[in-house]
């Protein structure tokens, strides 16, 4: 693949498949995760025919999928380097940035000016304000927050401010514009993001919506999106990426509440779009099935994923590059509801990609972004260290 003949990059984030404890995993709370292995084996064995033929089942340390005898792409794992094991310091770092210091988190609650400010907004204070399973939080104060109109206000092992308000109380916009108040406000805190969490239904049946927004502090460094943007080539954000770069660096965003219309916006931007970079995240098997303990529901989804990634193999052009990684991992099997620190898989597959290559064990998320920079032409971003000859078996220049 030398530079002059990529035109596009497809990367998938299955946003909490990981494969495996990183070393500092008991320092996170997190020793025996292994999202997809624990999954596999709790449900009795998961089945990805595209993945499995990518080499998933090849890299180190995965032992619930086949090994392919042929793989269609190049294999390996990469580990995170920055401080944190949550969707952005792990975005961040598949696109360059290396988050040295960690987010403030807040595991006995938000302190009282936290709570004074938002009260000076609001109009009074907000339930709760300490770590929760979200789904869980709107059962306990769902009614009292209908009764009396307090917002409900929690946080997690993440670096999170989130606001839940039933839509009849606070209507999307007001909430996002509260959201965007609270996240100016709140930039002094070190926190990374504000998100809002609206949902519907009567009490006894409180729903989470897909209208979820995340409102993220934009990272500090230059990134693989924008070194693309700046010198012309389109960068297109599918699903909750736009928020997680603080809408830097893309050409154009589009919304996506779920995995189904995640991959059908990737599909459509494909036929728009013969070059740059399409870049997307799906969410399910994170949201709805790992921080809730599900691993049932995270298999089936799993496997929805699966069948669903290769109609986008199979639409691959000449000068296509397709990745297929993931953020951190997120095992439903451990007791904790939170992300886990694990290594996460690096699949990637095209034309000028050599099939069976072994990537290894990557040092940084941002060895992908480090090449994928390096195969476009447009420098590097970051401290990665890229891996262009393995993936192409030639050296580039």
């Amino acid at each position: 693949m030398a530079e002059n003949k990529l035109k596009r990059a497809i990367i998938v984030v299955i946003d909490g498949l990981g494969i495996g404890e990183l070393p500092d995993a008991p320092e996170y709370g997190d020793a025996g995760s292994h999202t997809l292995d624990n999954t596999a084996r709790a449900v009795g064995g998961v089945k990805l025919e595209t993945l499995a033929s990518l080499g998933l089942g090849n890299i180190e340390g995965v032992e619930s999928i086949e090994k392919a005898d042929f793989p269609e792409g190049a294999y390996g794992r990469m580990l995170e380097t920055s401080v944190g094991k949550d969707t952005t310091t792990g975005h961040w770092e598949i696109a360059g940035v290396v988050t040295k210091t960690p987010f403030a988190t807040f595991p006995d609650g938000f302190p009282d000016d936290i709570k004074a400010r938002f009260a000076a907004e609001t109009g009074s204070d907000y339930l709760w304000g300490r770590p929760a399973s979200g789904t869980e939080i709107i059962k306990r104060f769902g009614e009292e927050h209908l009764s009396t109109g307090r917002l409900i206000v929690y946080g997690s092992a993440d670096s999170v401010f989130q606001i839940a308000a039933h839509e009849d109380v606070m209507p999307l916009e007001k909430l996002y514009g509260l959201c965007a108040v609270m996240r100016e406000l709140l930039d002094g805190y070190n926190i990374c993001r504000v998100v809002a969490r609206p949902f519907t239904g009567p009490p006894g049946s409180f729903r989470r919506t897909e209208e979820r927004k995340d409102f993220s502090v934009p990272p500090p460094g230059e990134t693989l999106l924008d070194r693309l943007r700046e010198r012309g080539v389109p960068v297109v954000g599918i699903g909750k990426l736009g928020d997680i770069f603080a809408h830097r660096g893309f050409s154009e965003e589009l919304r996506a509440g779920n995995d189904t219309e995640v991959l059908e916006a990737t599909l459509s931007a494909m036929e728009r779009y013969d070059e740059g970079l399409i870049f997307s995240n799906m969410v399910d098997c994170d949201t709805l099935y790992g921080h809730r303990n599900d691993p049932s529901g995270y298999a089936r989804s799993l496997e929805a994923v699966d069948r669903r990634l290769k109609e986008i193999k199979e639409r691959l052009g000449p000068g296509d590059v397709f990745v297929v990684t993931a953020d951190h991992g997120c095992d439903p099997t451990t007791p904790s509801t939170d992300h886990s620190r694990e290594y996460v898989p690096l699949l990637i597959c095209g034309e000028g990609v050599k099939k069976g290559a072994a990537l290894g064990t990557r040092r940084s998320f941002s060895d992908l972004g480090r090449t994928l920079g390096e195969v476009f032409g447009v420098g590097a971003a970051g401290e990665g260290e890229p891996f262009l000859g393995e993936l192409t078996g030639e050296r580039a220049g």
